[in-house]
């Protein structure tokens, strides 16, 4: 049984924190080839919202949301552990971010995932591009 959490950054239990960095770094720094510096001081500021899935201690999938400068959200850092693939865990976050959320939201998505964020209401914009090698596109959804 997977249960939904959020917290606002400077909300974040060590311990949730600890799972939360351990997940992105398992899938994007292992897995993915992607050498980058992940923990880049946005994860514990005010402004900065969680909302991960854990079965038990385990987080199996999560997502931040920060504030871009000028307004608006950023939804970034979305990662599923492999092992919990397959499962929609990606889309129940993504519908617990936007549940009530006004005002616009943009994301980075790797290009293979845009039909996910499609179903949000996201529409993609510009140039595919490389992020890190691999592809991504810009999508947005108007307020």
């Amino acid at each position: 049984m997977t249960t939904l959490h959020r917290a606002a950054g400077p909300d974040l239990a060590a311990a949730d924190l600890y799972e939360i960095l351990r997940l992105r770094s398992d899938v994007f720094v292992v897995e993915q080839d992607c050498v980058y510096a992940d923990i880049d001081g946005l994860d514990l500021l005010p402004e900065t919202e969680h909302l991960w899935l854990a079965s038990g201690t385990e987080v199996l999938a999560c997502l931040r949301v920060l504030a871009e400068p000028g307004g608006g959200r950023r939804i970034g850092r979305v990662v599923t552990a492999k092992s919990a693939r397959g499962q929609g865990l990606a889309a129940q976050l993504m519908a617990a971010a936007l549940d009530g959320a006004t005002g616009a939201f943009v994301l980075d998505a790797q290009t293979y995932a845009q039909k996910l964020y499609a179903r949000f209401g996201f529409v993609a914009e510009g140039e595919e591009f490389l992020e890190d090698g691999i592809p991504h596109i810009t999508m947005r959804r108007p307020a």
